[in-house]
């Protein structure tokens, strides 16, 4: 039993290094796991729904933007700027679970400091994990944009090729180099270093977004342990009810962003500026702007209101809802797994620093 404790205990005393990278690592395996939906949930966002003369309503249902993806570019489309998006995963769910773990452990450390010796240390209250998150989604959010910017330029580029469409996606593909660092390139091209970092006003308000999730989840999970402390039983989450209480959790932060997260797509994916180009997605390549400024989050979703109503607001929403649950779910259910592989990696390379030195 003793030596079954020491095994288990590195896990429980994760530094925010292996929590970060734990984090990261199932952030990936999640978000690859159900990638298709999360290319058709971004084409749908950036896809205006308003009528227009002489051109066909784009379907907006998940299943069938998947199914036109197949249909127009084949199994490789539902794949597109796959390798950016696992970049932008790692790095974002890196950056997010260290500054997560770093903080949260900080204020903990303070309030052991506070109780007299040997005391429990209480869980921490909602309000203590909506700050947490938000700090840490904001500055992992700050480091890591540009990355999601060529992401979902990536993702909306290739579908450009819409039947009713001018320009061939031969031609597109020919003048235009889909890579990430040829679409980095011709951000900067267009928009100078600074258009690496579009959408990052709304992308610092949907910081309560991870916030919200962790932070429910963490308070589900503390009130679901006492009560199984009290009757005795297991105190540890199983897969399921972990899954549950994730998918909850993230429902609810989308349910209450949703607005946000559709026009940073919007700005990102530059159909906010192409608002006249009704039912058809931006193209590859072309100036986001001529000499205006962009549209703002507030500015999309007032035009969106005007055009569409209060329903355009959550265009998209339930692909959004499935995509982010599943991948969430899946994330909170391997945590522990990925923890103990964390563990495992930081200690081989705390032997092989060892052996260096």
């Amino acid at each position: 039993m003793s030596a079954q404790s020491k095994t288990i205990k590195p896990v429980q005393q994760l530094t925010p290094f292996g929590a970060a990278l734990a984090g990261a690592l199932g952030g990936c395996f999640s978000n690859a796991v159900v990638y298709p939906l999360d290319v058709a949930k971004t084409r749908i966002q950036a896809t205006s729904n308003s009528k227009a003369k002489g051109k066909k309503k784009v379907p907006l249902s998940m299943l069938s933007m998947l199914l036109r993806i197949l249909k127009e570019e084949g199994v490789a489309g539902w794949y597109s700027g796959f390798a950016a998006t696992m970049l932008n995963t790692f790095s974002m769910q890196y950056a997010y679970f260290f500054f997560y773990s770093f903080v949260r452990n900080a204020h903990i450390k303070r309030l052991t400091a506070k109780i007299p010796p040997g005391s429990k240390v209480p869980p921490l209250s909602t309000a203590a994990e909506l700050f947490i998150g938000a700090v840490a989604g904001a500055l992992a959010q700050i480091f890591t944009i540009p990355v999601s910017v060529i992401a979902t330029r990536q993702q909306v580029g290739r579908s450009s090729s819409s039947s009713d469409g001018d320009i061939s996606s031969k031609k597109l593909s020919d003048a235009n180099d889909d890579s990430f660092l040829g679409v980095a390139r011709e951000i900067i091209r267009e928009e100078g270093v600074t258009g690496l970092w579009l959408g990052i006003k709304p992308g610092l308000v949907l910081t309560v977004n991870p916030a919200i999730t962790y932070g429910v989840f963490e308070r589900l999970k503390s009130l679901i342990l006492i009560a199984k402390m009290k009757a005795g039983s297991n105190t540890k989450l199983t897969p399921g009810l972990s899954f549950l209480v994730g998918a909850f959790s993230k429902t609810l932060a989308t349910v209450v962003t949703y607005p946000y997260i559709f026009a940073k797509v919007r700005i990102q994916a530059r159909s906010a500026d192409l608002e006249e180009e009704v039912g058809a997605l931006p193209p590859i390549s072309g100036y986001h702007h001529d000499g205006s400024s962009h549209a703002g989050a507030i500015t999309i979703l007032t035009k969106v209101l005007q055009k569409e109503g209060v329903t355009g607001w959550y265009q998209g929403m339930s692909a959004q809802i499935t995509k982010a649950v599943l991948s969430q779910a899946l994330l909170f259910m391997s945590k522990d797994q990925f923890e103990q592989w964390a563990v495992a990696i930081t200690v081989l390379f705390a032997k092989s620093s060892q052996s260096q030195s």
